[in-house]
């Protein structure tokens, strides 16, 4: 008979999302005339970037032309994107990244959640808590993890992230081999400076282990002093993978573009002690079950490179930066202790009280949609999560009804 795989039978009975979605379904059933404000996924609302339209438009026409139709593209992706990127987002800022580290994809949730398969499956795996969900769903289905119980996985190392530490989580008391870290953080809004992040990398370096750093939300660092890239830090290319993404950058979330960085310094170890470089087993992985982005979406990518795409995306980081500056000193006017909003699109508040009986009073009382604090993990219980990326009017219609709910 056909089996399952059991480890699947671990999750929690859904996806964080997907409750959420279910909730406000139910009460937009219930209540036909209110007009819902989402504030909780982190998808954009502004359009593309018209260079990156432009580039979009000119590829589709080149794939409607025999002469210059494209099939299968190189599964690492183009090199003209590729060179762009190591250029203007590492080489600028000071960190050694040649085009063929680079690996284009159709999102840094998909890469996130892929890596994993080329490391073995009895690793021990530090985890920040709270957590964007996908980190940890994914190893529990691969069977790193016991049994969920009282709210965490058994076999886990937590790394608890809170208002204590600032929500930057210590190193681990006891070694450990593979370390998720996500900077400007989803869900906190948090960011880490290079200081901290150099001892990260010292503890990798010193155990042998491998950091993923997700650095999705970079774009929306205003404070110089603080690193866009890990590889901005001595000694990351060989314990360190980045992801990065074109989905909050610009606006590329219905369209799909990403890229992970593997250098060809950054090693893993057989069952033996032997080194292995971790980028031949990517690219191994990432041929066999990838056949890249379509042309058109990697030339507009790649037109946000260009003079007028960086002002333009810009122009839409400070757009959604001024929508989370007016939520958080909505909630602190309100007396909400918060984090974040500040270099990131995402800003978490104290709710005082339980984050889902939090969420459901937002819901019920202002018709706004938030995330609750508790679906990131233990750490998350008593916050909530609002995110600046709907337009300006919503955000401000949406801060004038929680301001009178809570009042």
């Amino acid at each position: 008979m056909i089996r399952i795989n059991e480890h699947y039978r671990k999750l929690q009975a859904s996806y964080l999302f997907s409750d959420i979605a279910k909730r406000v379904a139910a009460f937009q059933s219930d209540n036909p005339d209110t007009e819902v404000i989402k504030l909780g996924i982190g998808d954009v609302t502004r359009a593309l970037p018209p260079a990156c339209i432009d580039a979009f438009h000119k590829a589709v026409a080149e794939m409607a032309d025999d002469a210059t139709f494209r099939g299968y593209g190189p599964e690492q992706g183009y090199p003209f994107l590729r060179e762009a990127i190591a250029e203007h987002d590492f080489r600028k800022r000071g960190a050694d990244i040649a085009p063929e580290d680079i690996f284009i994809s159709d999102g840094a949730k998909c890469d996130t959640g892929n890596i994993q398969e080329i490391f073995a499956t009895d690793i021990r795996i530090a985890i920040p808590d709270p957590v964007y969900p996908v980190y940890l769903d994914t190893n529990v289905m691969a069977g790193r993890t016991g049994e969920f119980t009282d709210g965490r996985y058994a076999g886990l190392i937590y790394l608890d992230s809170t208002r204590e530490n600032g929500f930057v989580p210590d190193l681990p008391s006891d070694p450990v081999d593979l370390i998720y870290l996500c900077f400007p953080n989803n869900p906190t809004g948090a960011t880490i400076s290079r200081s901290e992040l150099q001892q990260w990398v010292d503890y990798a370096r010193d155990h042998r282990s491998l950091i993923l750093f997700d650095a999705a939300y970079e774009i929306f660092i205003q404070d110089n002093t603080l690193p866009r890239s890990i590889y901005e830090v001595n000694g990351a290319k060989e314990v360190a993978i980045e992801f990065r993404s074109f989905s909050k950058t610009a606006g590329f979330t219905g369209t799909r573009c990403a890229y992970t960085v593997v250098p060809l310094e950054c090693t893993a170890y057989t069952a033996g002690g032997d080194p292995v470089s971790v980028r031949d087993l990517w690219h191994r992985r990432h041929a066999t079950k990838f056949n890249g982005v379509s042309y058109p979406v990697q030339r507009a990518a790649a037109a946000v490179y260009s003079a007028a795409g960086q002002a333009q995306v810009m122009e839409r980081v400070t757009y959604y930066l001024a929508n989370a500056e007016h939520i958080r000193s909505e909630m602190e006017a309100l007396e909400y202790a918060c984090v974040g909003g500040e270099n990131s699109p995402y800003i978490w508040i104290d709710s005082r009280t339980d984050s889902w009986s939090f969420f459901d009073m937002l819901l019920n009382a202002a018709g706004v949609v938030c995330t609750p604090g508790a679906g990131f993990g233990r750490c998350g219980q008593g916050y909530i999560r609002i995110s600046a990326f709907n337009n300006a009017e919503n955000v401000r219609e949406a801060m004038a009804r929680i301001r009178n709910a809570l009042s």
